[in-house]
């Protein structure tokens, strides 16, 4: 167990600078062969060509590209000194650069946006998760009962409907018409109430998505379950069927689920795009969204890199917890 836990560990580890380095080439390597100049995005087009050597030689945008991400990898865990132009400024590690539009530093404001998308994506998941299951075990269990058609009814619904589609008509029910909603994010410290007033309606929009796609595969994977050999031995041994159905079926069943609820909260502590766009949060997709319009390529940068290493460790929490989930699995 501790030996698999190292090798996943040094994995994940690898797999965090590959990606790194790739995404860095992206951003900063491939600018330069469309003749684009990342410094004249950071003073603008109409800066004279000495502001622009300045930006140039302060940020580093000259050198080549691998002692440009070495840099890079630097300033995250030492920080970095940036020197050019007659000025000089310091940021401290964890650096992830400055901001070519607002010319602040990557972290702070990458941490100021991500308790907003960590609440939008913690609490739809709860959401989603018990719904979602709750719903395919259901409907395996009564198939081809009126609940069963119904319940998938309302899932193909979910999965067909956009979130922005979603979203609005939930906004214009519930805040607009009804007014049950407060419709603003305040932060958990200032205002709890407000806090889930605020983020009830984008978690039931997100949640309702993603319940469906989850309530579809339990339902496939549970009627497969259901017709295994160990799953007629349990129930000719005179076991209870809830005990069959929860201490049997559902283990076996809960894999898949486990496995593509890593990648779905993994991707979605990256921000959920649509629906921070489509309920004016300040998390880290909308962030993304304002820098792709912008061209601000250190923020994408960072919202890429927290986004890729969220998909990474959810997928290392994963792999530990197959063992713990179905019996049949070991760590080796």
């Amino acid at each position: 167990m501790f030996a698999y836990i190292v090798r996943r560990l040094f994995a994940v580890i690898v797999m965090l600078l590959v990606v790194t380095l790739v995404t860095f080439g992206i951003f900063f390597a491939i600018p330069k062969f469309t003749g684009t100049d990342p410094a004249t995005l950071y003073v603008g087009k109409q800066a004279d060509p000495a502001t622009i050597e300045g930006i140039r030689q302060k940020l580093g945008l000259g050198d080549p590209i691998l002692v440009q991400f070495w840099d890079f990898v630097h300033g995250i865990f030492a920080g970095r000194d940036y020197t050019g132009g007659g000025t000089s400024d310091h940021c401290p590690a964890p650096c992830f650069g400055y901001s070519f539009r607002t010319e602040q530093a990557i972290w702070p404001e990458l941490m100021d946006r991500l308790p907003v998308t960590l609440s939008l994506a913690g609490g739809a998941c709860v959401l989603w998760v018990l719904g979602g299951v709750a719903t395919g075990v259901v409907s395996a269990l009564k198939r081809g009962s009126l609940l069963d058609r119904t319940a998938m009814t309302a899932a193909l619904s979910g999965v067909s409907l956009p979130i922005y589609f979603t979203g609005l008509v939930s906004l214009a029910i519930f805040h607009y018409w009804l007014n049950w909603t407060d419709g603003e994010y305040v932060d958990f410290a200032d205002d709890p109430g407000g806090w889930f007033g605020g983020l009830i309606l984008p978690w039931v929009t997100l949640a309702f998505l993603y319940a469906a796609m989850y309530a579809r595969l339990t339902r496939a994977t549970m009627l497969e379950i259901l017709g295994e050999d160990y799953i007629r031995t349990a129930r000719a041994k005179g076991l209870r069927e809830p005990v069959v159905i929860g201490k049997h079926a559902m283990r076996s069943t809960m894999t898949p689920i486990l496995t593509i609820l890593g990648m779905d909260l993994g991707a979605l502590v990256g921000g959920a795009i649509l629906t921070e766009s489509t309920f004016n949060l300040p998390g880290l997709g909308a962030a993304a969204v304002k820098a792709i319009g912008d061209r601000d390529l250190p923020l994408i940068l960072g919202v890429t890199l927290i986004t890729s290493a969220a998909v990474i460790i959810a997928n290392l929490v994963v792999d530990l917890l197959y063992a713990v989930i179905d019996p049949r699995v070991r760590l080796s």
